[in-house]
């Protein structure tokens, strides 16, 4: 593979803000969208357990229904691609053995030579769930997987909105994330920003990096 520049991911970065006012007319091409799902498949997360389901809603409909419990925020209904970030509830052994099987066949090796792997994985999921923090833990990793996308968005000239503003349990209805063991935790909308977005032309605010950095 070869690298993009610096100057790419930087200039990338300093293009990229949170769009209020999609263009409804323009869409993501089909090989675009699909490499911003890989970046939600390829997305590090602890341990790898990939606590998370990325839904993308297309149907109209939906979308409507999401807006409306988005506090009749726009992005979702004039965004081209609006996709749902949700969090594993309860994480179980079912899970962790999904994860060493799908090891085991992506790796070319036995369940059993995952021994140390499996207790591992038992191990400190248990921790987590007798000190009542797993769910809090896993819903960790879907933000950055969250962090993938945005980023993987502007490096190929996309337009993103995280959100936060929603109503979790109207989502959760409206997408059937319960019933799946998923409890909806941000959304991001992506597309091409409008042309008469307010907000496009506003210098970027970030504390200077002698502020934030610390080196040791």
């Amino acid at each position: 593979m070869k690298p993009v520049s610096t100057r790419c991911v930087t200039d990338a970065l300093h293009w990229r803000y949170a769009t209020k006012k999609f263009d409804a007319s323009k869409k993501i091409p089909a090989e675009a969208w699909s490499s911003l799902e890989q970046a939600l498949v390829l997305s590090p997360s602890s341990m790898g357990l990939q606590p998370w389901k990325f839904v993308v809603v297309q149907d109209p409909a939906v979308r409507k229904r999401l807006s409306v419990a988005s506090w009749g925020q726009s992005q979702p209904l004039d965004c081209s691609h609006f996709v749902v970030f949700a969090g594993r509830k309860g994480l179980d052994a079912t899970d962790i053995e999904r994860h060493l099987a799908r090891t085991a066949e992506v790796r070319g090796t036995t369940r059993e030579s995952l021994k140390g792997f499996a207790e591992m994985l038992h191990g400190g999921t248990e921790k987590g769930r007798n000190a009542g923090i797993l769910d809090f833990w896993m819903a960790h990793q879907v933000y950055i997987a969250l962090g993938m996308f945005i980023t993987a968005a502007s490096v190929l000239g996309i337009d993103t909105c995280p959100m936060e503003g929603f109503e979790p349990a109207q989502y959760d209805e409206i997408l059937g994330l319960a019933a799946m063991g998923y409890g909806a935790l941000c959304a991001c909308a992506a597309g091409y920003r409008s042309g008469d977005d307010k907000y496009a032309a506003l210098p970027k605010v970030r504390f200077r990096a002698q502020d934030v950095i610390v080196h040791v």
